[in-house]
C-alpha cells in the first residue's frame, strides 16, 4: 500500500477522480458540482473539452519505436475511492517495467494529463495528475517515479516528480472528499480575484453568499 492510515472504499463509495482539482481549487466549488449536481458552461469549460477531443478517443494505441501511447483510459483507485479517466499513458521500454498483453518487452507507464491554459500557481493540477498515477501503480503494481502536465496556452510539457510525500497529500485530500461528500454539506463562500472565472460563478455567487454569511455569524455572536 502507498501510505500509512490508508482507507480503502467500496465500489459504490467511489468519487469523480477529476473532482481532485476541483477540491484543491476550491472546496465550495467541488461541492456544488459533485455534491449539488450543478454545472456551468463557460468559455474556459467549452475550449477545454475541445482540446480534449483528441485525447478522448477510448482505447486508441499509438506505437512509435520504444513508445506506446493509450488515450482516454478508465481507472480507479481502492485507495483513493476515486474513479475516472486519464488522458493519455504513455508506455516506455524498460527493463524496471510491466508487461503488456500483445507487446513484448516491459514497459513502464506515465501519465500525460492536458489541459487548457497555463501552469498554476498552486497544487490542484499536481493533485490531480498525483492521483491518477496512484491509480495506475495501483492497477498494475508499478512505481512511477514521474509523469507529465502539458499545457495547451504555453505549449509547455511540465514533469511532476511523484514523490511519496505528495501521494500521502494525495491520500489526505481524498479522504477530506468522502468526509464532505458523506456530510452533505456546501461549504461557505470565499471571494477571490479568480473567482469570477469560475465557471459556477453565478451559482455560488460568492461576494452575496459570503456576505449573508459573515451577517449570520455576526448575529450568532450577539446572541451569546
Amino acid at each position: 500500500k502507498l501510505a500509512m492510515g490508508y482507507s480503502d472504499y467500496p465500489e459504490d463509495k467511489w468519487l469523480s477522480l477529476s473532482g481532485i482539482q476541483h477540491f484543491s481549487f476550491c472546496k465550495r466549488q467541488w461541492a456544488l458540482i459533485h455534491i449539488e449536481q450543478q454545472w456551468a458552461e463557460n468559455q474556459s469549460t467549452m475550449e477545454g473539452n475541445y482540446l480534449h477531443e483528441k485525447a478522448d478517443m477510448p482505447f486508441l494505441k499509438e506505437k512509435r519505436k520504444d513508445l506506446l501511447i493509450s488515450r482516454a483510459v478508465p481507472v480507479s483507485s481502492e485507495i483513493l475511492g476515486l474513479a475516472g479517466i486519464i488522458d493519455v499513458i504513455e508506455f516506455r521500454r524498460s527493463d524496471d517495467g510491466i508487461k503488456l498483453n500483445r507487446h513484448g518487452g516491459a514497459w513502464i507507464p506515465e501519465v500525460i494529463e492536458y489541459k487548457r491554459g497555463k501552469e498554476k500557481p498552486d497544487e490542484r493540477d499536481i493533485v490531480q495528475l498525483c492521483a491518477q498515477v496512484i491509480c495506475l501503480e495501483e492497477k498494475w503494481d508499478v512505481r512511477i517515479d514521474k509523469s507529465y502536465l502539458y499545457y495547451f496556452k504555453t505549449n509547455k510539457r511540465i514533469e511532476v516528480l511523484i514523490t511519496n510525500e505528495l501521494k500521502d497529500k494525495v491520500i489526505e485530500i481524498s479522504k477530506d472528499m468522502h468526509r464532505l461528500y458523506n456530510e452533505q454539506k456546501i461549504p461557505p463562500a470565499e471571494f477571490f480575484k479568480n473567482c469570477q472565472l469560475c465557471s459556477l460563478y453565478d451559482i455560488c455567487m460568492p461576494r452575496i453568499t459570503k456576505r449573508r454569511a459573515s451577517v449570520d455569524n455576526y448575529l450568532y455572536e450577539d446572541e451569546k
